[in-house]
């Protein structure tokens, strides 16, 4: 008797974690935090989170223990559990180091064979694997998702970056947010000045043209897509050097 009620305690645990592994986890703490302390403008409060390391520690544990399920989650609840997940961290990271004045300044101390940059540290797990910021950008969202505007959600702390959002990424808001993001990201002067006979474009175009450059799309629609002001294909295209000063 005994034996037959450890197989069916032992099934009912396998059918409830199955269950839970079916369902997108919630962002509802991350976002809880980022309206706390991150500006409108993107400015982080790097010492409100170090005081809050609690709460980002519990998000960070609860989405860890909730990693992604391919066959269940929808692809807007995939993106954002990875876009989430990566911003999430990259503050965590910062805060491990804090203060700073860059997160370059973590590659510069890094002592780990073949790692010298701090999106290649393996510093968390998702579910059973042992992961880098690396992992999450090129492994996942570039590798699975033809989207390129990610590229306006993922934050890697700097005064250059995108702006972070003071909001999670939601998956029945994800497009609307990204397209924000992307069109908030264009009109920044300060990271992309651009003029219908000249445009000078952060330095994310150039690094991931590809991803722009994709199922006959171009930097020049993409920027067409989101930028109020159009350019021309003639339209002489630079690029503004990046600022890795901390975005505090």
């Amino acid at each position: 008797m005994k034996k037959y009620i450890c197989y069916f305690l032992t099934a009912l645990i396998s059918i409830t974690y199955l269950s839970a592994q079916s369902k997108a986890p919630s962002h509802e703490i991350y976002d809880r935090l980022l309206k706390k302390y991150v500006s409108a403008e993107g400015k982080v409060n790097y010492k409100g989170f170090i005081k809050d390391s609690a709460e980002l520690n519990n998000y960070l544990k609860f989405i860890s223990k909730n990693p992604p399920n391919e066959k269940a989650w929808s692809k807007n609840e995939l993106m954002v559990y990875w876009i989430n997940a990566y911003n999430a961290l990259t503050i965590k990271l910062i805060t491990n180091y804090y203060p700073i004045k860059s997160i370059k300044d973590i590659g510069s101390s890094i002592q780990i064979p073949f790692v010298n940059t701090p999106w290649a540290m393996k510093f968390f797990y998702i579910g059973k694997n042992k992961m880098s910021l690396d992992n999450i950008e090129h492994g996942n969202l570039r590798k699975k998702f033809d989207d390129p505007r990610v590229h306006m959600a993922l934050v890697c702390a700097s005064k250059s970056c995108p702006i972070l959002l003071n909001e999670a990424y939601d998956a029945k808001r994800m497009d609307e947010q990204l397209r924000k993001q992307a069109k908030a990201f264009l009109a920044d002067p300060f990271r992309n000045k651009i003029s219908a006979n000249k445009a000078q474009l952060s330095m994310i175009f150039k690094w991931y043209g590809m991803d722009f450059n994709n199922n006959g799309a171009s930097v020049n629609s993409f920027v067409n897509t989101y930028s109020d002001i159009q350019i021309k294909p003639e339209t002489k295209i630079s690029h503004i050097d990046y600022d890795w000063s901390l975005n505090e």
